[in-house]
């Protein structure tokens, strides 16, 4: 049975009613609402229906109205429903992000009704929290596999001396590993496993016992069988629920997911399972600002209940428990590694087209190549820090192994 993607609603989705049925929008309106947008991109070198592969040809001129009245969710679902294309999306939101457009091609009511539900409801509770790993991590482990590297590592890859994606993913497994110091031995703690490629390598190359915390049950059933014969225990559960204390803590790309309120849990949870004399690699990306709420694109399609943190947001969340012995930005490494899984998806579509339909495809493309256009224009970073218990005596000097 192929995976159909959830309509956007009849009201909100007019490409699903036919053209002779189809209320025509004021004309008036229309215009203005055009003029309106094509000003916006101008000032980004963007140019509607223009010659440059990163200006959008616009195929349904509804399609103005509904970004302004939706802002991203609008821009995004019309792309979606087939009204516009753009031979380099990527380069196409590169320029909106380095040009702040945005905060300004923004649906008031959509982005206030997303604002007043990020401040007013814990959206990543222990309940809700699961919702990501059935809708995104549970798509299909075809889909994955196709997509991703040999490590099926789905975050971000450390290209400073790759030449190739799976080098790139090595590479950052084996920098985490460095940064951790692991030690023959040691107890680790991955929160957010996914299918299991640090918990692999960690426990091959290093002698480590790895736990895993994963919330998708697709993620555990390859992580258990890539772990195989090692001394890795994948678990399925919340991180709020996890228990005993561990030498060293990793979490790769989960960050995300936990939500500006829960962040003081987040972080006293993890200073209650690490010793005192261990290290904290959190690898995650980061926002340039802070934002207060997600994208209600993203939120609604790919990562529901997520929330990128800036820097500032993070290191008031680690201030009561940890000390932060290092910080490494490699963002721009973040654009390079979504370009090279778009490739791969690009070219698996064929086989996978069976399972997944046209509508999928425009949403999977337009994620991949707007999160690598906002990487490219340094609206997102990828951060990792190298985390340490706070008020600890005598722990040795920390050297950042990079």
């Amino acid at each position: 049975m192929a995976y159909t993607t959830p309509s956007a609603g009849t009201e909100s989705n007019p490409a699903t009613r036919t053209s002779s049925a189809a209320p025509q929008p004021d004309r008036l309106a229309a215009a203005g609402a055009e003029l309106w947008l094509a000003e916006q991109l101008e000032k980004a070198g963007i140019t509607l229906n223009g010659p440059q592969p990163w200006d959008p040809q616009v195929h349904n001129t509804d399609v103005y109205q509904r970004v302004f009245r939706h802002g991203s969710l609008g821009v995004g679902e019309s792309y979606m429903d087939g009204w516009w294309d753009c031979e380099q999306l990527d380069e196409l939101f590169s320029r909106v992000m380095a040009a702040e457009l945005e905060r300004k091609i923004t649906g008031k009511w959509t982005f206030f009704k997303h604002v007043m539900l990020a401040r007013l409801f814990n959206l990543q509770t222990v309940k809700r929290a699961w919702q990501v790993g059935e809708q995104h991590y549970d798509l299909g482990n075809d889909l994955y596999e196709a997509m991703l590297d040999d490590t099926m590592a789905y975050s971000c890859g450390y290209w400073k001396d790759a030449q190739s994606l799976h080098d790139a993913q090595l590479a950052k497994l084996q920098l985490i590993c460095r940064k951790l110091d692991l030690k023959p031995a040691d107890s680790v703690l991955e929160i957010g496993c996914g299918w299991g490629s640090f918990a692999q390598l960690a426990a091959q190359d290093y002698g480590v016992s790895v736990t895993g915390l994963t919330i998708s049950r697709e993620q555990k059933a390859l992580a258990d069988k890539r772990c195989a014969g090692l001394p890795v225990e994948i678990q399925l559960q919340d991180y709020r629920l996890a228990e005993g204390q561990y030498d060293k803590l990793v979490s790769i790309g989960m960050f995300e997911h936990v939500g500006r309120k829960n962040y003081d849990t987040y972080m006293k949870t993890a200073r209650g399972l690490i010793k005192d004399d261990g290290l904290f690699v959190l690898h995650t990306i980061g926002s340039d600002v802070s934002q207060g709420v997600g994208d209600p694109w993203i939120h609604k399609y790919i990562f529901p209940n997520g929330y990128i943190p800036s820097l500032t947001e993070i290191s008031q969340a680690c201030e009561p428990y940890f000390v932060i012995e290092d910080v490494q930005n490699f963002g721009k490494d973040y654009d390079r590694t979504l370009m090279a899984w778009f490739d791969n998806f690009d070219a698996a579509w064929p086989q996978l087209s069976s399972a997944y339909d046209e509508r999928f495809r425009r949403m999977w493309t337009y994620y991949l190549k707007m999160c690598a256009g906002a990487f490219r224009g340094s609206s997102l970073q990828l951060y990792q820090l190298v985390l340490r218990p706070r008020l600890i005596r005598d722990v040795p000097r920390y050297d950042a192994a990079r």
